[in-house]
């Protein structure tokens, strides 16, 4: 029986894994919940799992603090944004295994979590990581040739740098295959977000950013896939489940009964795989850039892109501008020398500040 903690319990990532363990009840225990804002979600949550009040909290500090006192097996990491860094930082310190939804902390804190995450500490949830890590244990690392990460390609696929300028809130939240939140569904479609798993790929994999590379491929069947040396492509392919990577990352190494439903081998299927035009979206060719930089510039594309998404949100600036301002950002920055967690919150600060007063002159 594992003892589990779910932070971002009332998000997408978090209400999954609810159901992932309301079906397994004789492997796992939760033993802690929570959640940003909705109480009401939240009390319910713990009603259901019969839990004391202090175990189920609001607020990324609330949650740090819960995953440092209580006993449990494995956190699952769903907060949205770089203010799960310290719930991840606890988790890592006090020994428990980290089912990591949470990207953004591990980007932007880089070292300071690499550093103390022991071998195997560290479970990704996110379909493309889950994917790659399954792929690897058919070789060892050093017959690893490359990681080829795949994109849906958003609700955008296709588009020139004109028709983005003139796309609405909706039409990026419309994303063809994944239901997700409104800031992950706007990264997919910007792909911000594959820009992000890109420098969480190489943290995770210790793999050289000129050995990744991303691949459009619509259908997301294929979630990633590994080349070894010898030439060998090995892919893992399931229907788009977020289920399928969160119960992989409660029980793994280990595998749960019937969490998915498998590709359907009766039917006829037709994948794609297209390459990536970074002419048009330029966020993954930044992310490369700020990846290989390292130091705070991460935190500071990671700052800039959540800035400018809420202000996209809101009408102030066209969908367009949101990678324009995060490379704006990044040119602009000066990080200390010294990654600590200090300077990876004033990197965040001056980033949000520097973002929202470009966002201001342009309205």
């Amino acid at each position: 029986m594992r003892r589990v903690i779910i932070l971002g319990s009332t998000g997408s990532i978090g209400t999954q894994a609810i159901e992932v363990i309301d079906k397994n009840p004789d492997k796992f225990q939760v033993v802690g919940l929570a959640a940003g804002s909705n109480s009401e979600a939240l009390e319910a949550q713990r009603k259901h799992f019969s839990l004391s009040e202090s175990k189920a909290v609001l607020g990324s500090d609330a949650a740090t603090v819960l995953v440092e006192e209580t006993e449990a097996d494995v956190v699952i990491n769903g907060i949205t944004g770089s203010i799960g860094l310290a719930p991840t930082l606890a988790a890592l310190r006090t020994g428990k295994t980290l089912a990591l939804a949470n990207k953004e902390s591990l980007i932007v804190g880089g070292e300071l979590v690499t550093s103390i995450a022991k071998p195997g500490q560290i479970v990704p949830v996110d379909s493309e990581h889950s994917a790659i890590a399954q792929c690897l244990r058919s070789g060892s690392k050093q017959e690893v040739r490359k990681l080829i990460l795949t994109a849906s390609g958003g609700p955008f696929r296709g588009f020139s740098k004109e028709q983005l300028s003139k796309v609405t809130p909706a039409q990026a939240l419309a994303h063809p295959t994944w239901v997700m939140g409104q800031v992950v569904t706007t990264n997919s479609a910007s792909l911000v977000n594959k820009g992000l798993e890109l420098i969480e790929a190489h943290l995770l994999f210790e793999i050289p950013f000129d050995r990744i590379e991303v691949t459009v491929h619509p259908q997301s069947v294929i979630h990633s896939m590994v080349e070894f040396i010898d030439g060998s492509v090995i892919a893992q392919a399931s229907p788009p489940d977020m289920k399928l990577p969160i119960a992989l990352g409660l029980s793994w190494p280990d595998r749960l009964d019937s969490v998915s439903n498998p590709v359907d081998w009766t039917a006829s299927h037709t994948w794609n795989f297209e390459p990536l035009d970074e002419s048009v979206f330029s966020a993954v060719r930044l992310a490369r850039q700020v990846g290989l930089a390292a130091k705070s510039y991460p935190a500071v594309y990671n700052a800039a892109n959540e800035q400018a998404v809420m202000a996209f949100h809101q009408g102030a600036i066209s969908f367009d501008q949101i990678t324009d301002l995060i490379e704006r950002a990044v040119d602009a920055h000066a990080p200390e020398q010294e990654l600590t967690l200090e300077s990876v919150l004033a990197a965040e600060k001056w980033a949000r500040d520097r973002t929202d007063a470009q966002i201001a002159k342009a309205c």
